[in-house]
């Protein structure tokens, strides 16, 4: 979840009120506060509140939470006259695009800081990593409009933020860091995003990386923002901006959207009107509020509320534009509460009391934990979710059955694992930088045939790790467990010849195996000391 860093300072003067007032009652918008320092605090949010990954959206919400400004925010939208127009050919690789101008932005160091960490935050949080949203921020005044978003040979060069010399895009996408961690975005095209102003500069390459020329530095004042990607949230996106920088005293303008056979202006910041029932909310949240009570606790959630006259059970809400998160009546229910105090709401204890035992499979995994910890190993929690990249092809295994995601965000995370051996390879990768040996283990949950198990996987990197370690480790894990085994010889290629076996228990089944990896596998992780498993 995003953690966002908030100056005393700076959060005093957007909500008008003191520091000791805000670190008492922020938690009670639904975020944590994970460390407090003398000049900032950090707050962790729920992801499905992405208007609050700034210190401006904060304010905003913290205003009205505690009755300094309520009710639904008004930003007035201007005409900037600027027109962006998209090719045909951009349709079928990064379709969507949203764009608007903010003028007037007085920039501080707070305000840069919490511009950067937004757009970093929505890119995550929004845009899936950039596969479906990624934002651009520019200085106006050194771009000339109309604007192109056009399919550009890869060939096409250009100075790139953070470089000095020109490269084609393909450079970027091999020479640059930005290039590099994104490029599996955009590399399967033969042309890739680009856009340009009317004089031929670069803004962007989107997903990847802006042009150096339009970087925002702290004498700029006007911007422009194009947000691109591949579905309709660049519209969610590009509202919570530039309704943060207004925030900050900016001036809102829209931009007129082109496109091969629909056009648009953008940003739209008209609230979406919804109607909800009074006992309908009363019924969910187990209170006896009035209509007058709820309306006043929707407009401290910063929302439009007003009574509908010819009932006495339905509100009208106004739902603001940068509220991606509101998708059912009882999105608004839980607003009511927030808004109401969840510390005011009684607690009752359930009617039917029933005294409870831990399941077998409970006590099964707290021993093996038990065990394991024994043994020097330290527990990791990784996803169910991966892909078929690390399940299967850097372990150098053929790929099998498994089952899939219908409509899966990112490709990090494609299908639910078979088995749990190549989650803690991959966390092995990212902690190359921790001494050794290491040695971590999970009991958790595949998915094999259709059918959920439990398994237990361990592992071992270190210099001097080999087979008959990782054979002694699973001896005495057996014997805890009081199980008897054989060990015949394994023919699993993602492991070493002759230095991998099959465990068989009572009645001949196989129950797992333990292994040296193949230097073939340890390789892909991008790992280099021997590795042993079970």
């Amino acid at each position: 979840m995003p953690v966002i860093t908030l100056y005393y300072s700076d959060l005093e003067n957007l909500i008008g009120t003191d520091r000791d007032t805000i670190q008492s009652r922020i938690p009670m918008i639904g975020a944590d506060i994970e460390r407090v320092y003398d000049d900032y605090v950090d707050i962790e949010f729920f992801p499905d509140r992405p208007d609050l990954y700034s210190v401006e959206g904060v304010a905003r919400a913290m205003r009205g939470f505690l009755d300094i400004e309520t009710g639904i925010p008004e930003y007035v939208v201007g005409q900037s006259g600027i027109v962006i127009t998209s090719d045909h050919e951009i349709g079928k690789i990064r379709p969507y695009i949203a764009c608007a101008v903010v003028k007037g932005v007085k920039f501080t160091p707070y305000s840069i800081e919490s511009l950067m960490s937004l757009q970093e935050d929505l890119h995550w949080g929004i845009g899936r990593n950039r596969s479906k949203v990624s934002i651009g921020v520019h200085d106006l005044d050194r771009v000339t409009p109309p604007f192109e978003y056009i399919a550009a040979d890869p060939t096409f060069e250009f100075v790139p933020l953070d470089f000095d010399v020109p490269m084609s895009m393909d450079e970027i996408l091999d020479k640059h860091p930005k290039g590099v961690k994104f490029a599996h975005l955009v590399e399967k095209f033969d042309k890739y995003p680009l856009i340009l102003d009317s004089c031929g500069t670069v803004l962007s390459f989107p997903p990847i990386i802006n042009g150096t020329l339009t970087r925002v530095r702290d004498e700029t004042e006007d911007l422009f923002i194009e947000v691109t990607g591949t579905d309709k949230s660049v519209s969610v996106a590009l509202n919570i901006v530039t309704t943060a920088l207004a925030e900050r005293g900016g001036k809102i303008e829209s931009v007129k959207v082109r496109m091969p056979k629909v056009g648009c202006t953008t940003p739209n910041l008209d609230p979406v009107a919804r109607r909800i029932s009074v006992g309908g909310a009363n019924a969910l949240l187990g209170l006896d509020l009035s209509r007058d009570q709820i309306i006043r606790c929707l407009r401290q959630m910063r929302f439009g509320a007003v009574p509908l006259s010819h009932s006495d059970d339905v509100i009208e809400v106004s739902v603001p534009a940068y509220r991606a998160d509101i998708m059912h009546d009882y999105d608004i229910f839980e607003d009511v509460a927030i808004g109401y105090g969840y510390e005011r709401i009684a607690s009752v204890l359930p009617e039917t009391m029933t005294i409870g035992e831990e399941h077998p499979i409970s006590l099964t995994k707290a021993d093996l934990r038990d065990i394991l910890v024994g043994l020097g190993f330290y527990e990791v929690m990784p996803f169910t979710l991966t892909s078929e990249t690390v399940h299967f092809e850097k372990m150098q295994r053929p790929h099998t059955s498994a089952t899939h995601v219908l409509h899966p965000i990112t490709i990090e995370q494609t299908m639910l694992r078979t088995t749990i051996l190549p989650n803690l390879l991959e966390i092995l990768s990212f902690n190359q930088h921790r001494e050794l040996p290491q040695r971590i283990f999970e009991v958790g949950d595949v998915v094999a045939s259709g059918k959920n198990a439990v398994n237990l996987a361990a592992v071992v990197i270190d210099p001097r790790a080999n087979f008959s370690e990782i054979r002694s480790i699973v001896g005495a894990v057996m014997h805890e467990r009081v199980v008897a085994y054989e060990v015949t010889e394994s023919d699993d290629p993602a492991f070493i010849k002759d230095r991998r076996a099959d465990i068989i228990v009572v009645g001949g089944r196989e129950a797992g195996g333990f292994w040296e990896v193949h230097p073939g596998g340890v390789m892909n992780f991008g790992l280099d000391p021997p590795v042993i498993g079970v």
